[in-house]
């Protein structure tokens, strides 16, 4: 199996490392520590070696970081887990909602005075810039300093050590050669020399290679500089790159190992584009030192990554039919289990789990999964990014909701689908609250809008019909997903803080939700990419438009939909949905699912 059940921190363990590094900031003369999840690379997710905050605080979501004073250790986490949190810490540890709570007002509250530390290499230049901003005037210093966590840490694991290979220009659409030219002109126009990238998508992306350092993201842990001639430096373990990789790399690419890296950055000739929001600190810190000047600028590849070319739209698109024949001998298969608990059999969040792996890996095209399956059961749904452990394993029980959230990585595509099921009669207001999540989604799928809008201007078409009946939901509505990369993928978001105008070739998620604590969690969730919407009769013809291509392929529960509270046009967007995922999936199923299929996708 892929995934495994054991649970990766525990609470217990909290207290006494987090002694051991108060003793620790005593002894270096710091007040105060940021522990973040980052590593040095600043992509989303980290190799084991770098999760510093779960070792720390037994806190494993992907996203948060805490703030380590003498007398007060706060875990900074944002609405995915608030639940999360409170079962993963001990009491030392005080949870913070984030946003909401930023450090720095945080700080002013709980240091008089005194010195904050902080490990360059792990913060970016914004995030130590806005800190730096709301302790203005108040008797707090930033001192960046060696990691304190690594040196109380024992038995740290080693770097990963994952083989690098070429990913196949067809399914790229482009030659790395192509895309650095490209890029380097750019660099050329704006006056730089040279870019630092740092975000291992990026620089994958960029050389048409994949890794296997990250759990689940075909990545290489990497730096780079792209010059402005379209070479490329690459710093890198050179014993992760084979014969092979380095031919399809090319004489323009020239890897170095790791520890070259900062001296590297020393000769460069500036001005040297750095990314302030994804770079770490120290990048622009040891250019400056050189005298090397610094030019803040995205990182040139990112949005580039985020348009995808037809080729990867067309070779997602194969991936996602893949996985959906995959998905639905699956909903047949769970059918079968939950009319089996309702009889009295017994079931469990593992055995969905393992069961749902078996049918992708009978593809015999998977890769790895895209994340760990996240399969709640009754309560354990309302938590939005739970990881069942044999210690947490919920047993299905009749009149209960399933919530399962999960995808694939395909050398053609990364897919990300999340269905919820009745187990037996729904809860009471289940149904209700599961049409307004479905009208959510539904309103998402069919939208339209004008060229330049951003994933901020579409997020309450998803929560609109939760917010009438008093309900929301404490995530964003949709992330970027890469080809076959990162299933987040920036700077695309439908989100309510996001404001990078959404353009044709990204693929969102479109996730709308509804969690009720103690009681059950419901999500569903499509992928979508963006394309040029077709004219319509009586519109503005000189007004570019864009609309959603629906990705994903797989039914939707009926028997938690409130048909009659659907309008005729979303109950039409239903029937068209559930009529193309029948006539193009159902011909690849077993006869039994196909059979099954057919039940499922009849119309409203």
């Amino acid at each position: 199996m892929l995934q495994a059940f054991t649970a990766a921190t525990t609470p217990e363990q909290g207290p006494p490392r987090l002694a051991a590094l108060r003793s620790a900031m005593a002894a270096e003369g710091v007040d105060g520590l940021l522990v973040p999840r980052a590593d040095a690379f600043q992509g989303e997710y980290v190799a084991p070696c770098d999760d510093r905050l779960a070792w720390l605080t037994g806190f494993t979501g992907s996203a948060g970081f805490c703030i380590v004073l003498p007398d007060q250790a706060g875990v900074f986490i944002d609405g995915r887990y608030r639940l999360q949190v409170r079962a993963q810490v001990a009491p030392v540890f005080t949870p913070v909602p984030w946003p909401e709570t930023q450090p720095g007002p945080w700080l002013r509250q709980q240091m008089a005075g005194g010195t904050l530390g902080f490990d360059p290499r792990l913060h970016t230049a914004d995030e130590i810039a806005r800190i730096e901003a709301a302790l203005d005037g108040h008797p707090v210093t930033l001192r960046p300093m060696r990691n304190l966590v690594d040196a109380i840490w024992p038995d740290r694991p080693a770097p990963p050590q994952g083989q690098v290979w070429a990913h196949p220009d067809e399914l790229a659409g482009e030659t790395s050669a192509d895309k650095r030219a490209r890029l380097a002109e750019g660099l050329r126009k704006a006056g730089q020399r040279a870019a630092v990238l740092t975000l291992p998508d990026s620089i994958c992306w960029l050389l048409n290679i994949r890794g296997a350092d990250v759990p689940r993201n075909p990545v290489v842990q990497a730096f780079a500089v792209l010059h402005d001639d379209g070479r490329v430096t690459v710093f890198a373990d050179p014993a992760k790159f084979g014969a092979e990789v380095r031919a399809a790399l090319g004489d323009h690419v020239t890897l170095r190992p790791t520890v070259a890296f900062v001296p590297g950055l020393r000769t460069l000739q500036g001005p040297v584009r750095v990314d302030r929001a994804s770079a770490p600190l120290a990048v622009s810190a040891e250019l400056r030192e050189a005298g090397v000047e610094v030019v803040w600028g995205d990182d040139p590849c990112r949005l580039p990554k985020a348009r995808k070319t037809g080729a990867e739209i067309a070779a997602t698109r194969a991936a996602h039919l893949r996985d959906a024949v995959a998905v639905t001998r699956f909903l047949h298969w769970l059918d079968g289990q939950a009319a089996a608990v309702c009889n009295g059999a017994r079931q469990t969040e593992i055995g969905v789990v393992q069961a749902l792996e078996g049918f992708r890996r009978a593809t015999n095209q998977l890769h790895d999964l895209s994340f760990e399956t996240i399969c709640g059961a009754g309560p354990n749904g309302a938590i939005v990014h739970y990881r069942v452990t044999e210690a947490t394993d919920r047993v299905l029980e009749p009149g209960g909701l399933l919530l399962v959230d999960s995808g694939g990585q395909y050398l053609d595509g990364t897919t990300d689908i999340t269905r919820t099921i009745a187990i037996g009669t729904p809860p009471d207001g289940a149904a209700g609250a599961f049409t307004a999540v479905l009208q959510g989604m539904i309103a998402i799928s069919r939208a339209r809008w004008p060229k330049g809008l951003a994933g901020r201007d579409l997020d309450a078409l998803a929560r609109y019909q939760l917010w009438i009946q008093g309900r929301d939901y404490d995530h964003g509505t949709g992330h970027g997903v890469g080809a076959f990369l990162s299933v987040h993928e920036g700077p695309q978001r439908l989100s309510r803080i996001s404001d990078v105008p959404l353009e044709a070739g990204m693929i969102l998620s479109n996730e709308p939700g509804y969690y009720r604590e103690g009681a059950y969690g419901i999500r569903i969730e499509n992928l979508v990419v963006v394309q040029q919407a077709p004219a319509l009769p009586g519109g503005d013809a000189a007004r570019a438009m864009l609309d959603f291509e629906t990705l994903t392929l797989a039914p939707i529960d009926r028997r938690l939909i409130l048909a009659e509270v659907l309008s005729p046009a979303e109950r039409d967007w239903l029937n068209a949905y559930h009529a193309r995922v029948l006539a193009t999936v159902g011909p690849l199923c077993p006869p039994d699912t196909a059979a099954w299929l057919a039940g499922a996708c009849a119309p409203l």
